[in-house]
């Protein structure tokens, strides 16, 4: 279960060095294999590979209706194999599909994570958060 937010930096090679307190929990199940792709919400996802192949058996079964996400989530998949320091390199099309520059937003949730530009990843927290939280959440904790 990944949960959690770390403000990160991009290298100069485009490389996303994972915190350590999600190395081994990522990377050791799946032996450092990955998929990266991207989300309508203009994020980047990293996904553990097996947990991706369940994901995208789903979207492959989708109705012709849900095209674009298709497009845009299998469109984007590109696997990827962390190095021997835990570092995952972020291809220069994803980073550019997703506004990523050189600061960046990783966000644990659940079984995946999202990876966003800061600046942009502030501004969407923001404007979703003056939209209001809808009733359900507040049975929660809240």
């Amino acid at each position: 279960m990944f949960q959690g937010t770390s403000l990160l930096v991009l290298d100069a090679k485009g490389r996303l060095s994972l915190p350590a307190k999600y190395r081994e929990s990522l990377l050791v199940p799946c032996e450092g294999e990955v998929t990266l792709t991207r989300h309508p919400d203009g994020c980047a996802l990293i996904f553990p590979r097996a947990v991706w192949e369940e994901l995208r058996a789903r979207l492959v079964a989708l109705p012709y209706s849900a095209r674009v996400l298709q497009r845009v989530m299998l469109g984007s998949a590109v696997d990827v194999t962390a190095d021997a320091a835990g570092r995952l390199l972020v291809p220069t099309d994803l980073r550019s599909l997703c506004g990523l520059n050189r600061e960046v937003t990783l966000i644990g949730l659940g079984n995946h994570f999202e990876l966003w530009d800061q600046v942009k990843y502030m501004q969407f927290e923001q404007a979703e958060l003056q939209k209001g939280l809808p009733q359900d959440v507040f049975d929660l904790v809240l």
